[in-house]
């Protein structure tokens, strides 16, 4: 399954480590931890980011609408533009349609 390692993979990418790094392979890892708790936190950081900007941008629409809401409620009203359809009504045609018969030759 992608994304989830077993044992085998494991034990295959420490080998191929230890042979890669040798002595060095605790200082590797040591800067490794440090550089991928550094990615978590930005990304933390970039993500609260934007849950503030999106919770800002929340706020000054619901204080907009609630202020046009209070406007709107108070000074306008609804029905007044209410105007009905001007379009004519359909009238249908005077006489009956005349049927054609086929001709078979």
């Amino acid at each position: 399954m992608f994304g989830f390692l077993g044992m085998q993979e494991l034990v295959i990418i420490a080998v191929l480590a230890v042979l890669l790094f040798g002595k060095n392979l605790p200082t590797v890892a040591r800067t490794f931890g440090r550089h991928y708790s550094e990615f978590k936190k930005g990304l933390g950081e970039i993500s609260s980011e934007f849950k503030n900007a999106s919770k800002d941008i929340e706020t000054s629409i619901t204080d907009t609408t609630k202020e046009i809401g209070s406007d709107y409620s108070s000074n306008y009203d609804d029905y007044d533009d209410f105007e009905e359809a001007s379009a004519p009504k359909f009238e249908p045609p005077p006489s009956e349609p005349i049927e054609e018969s086929s001709s078979t030759s």
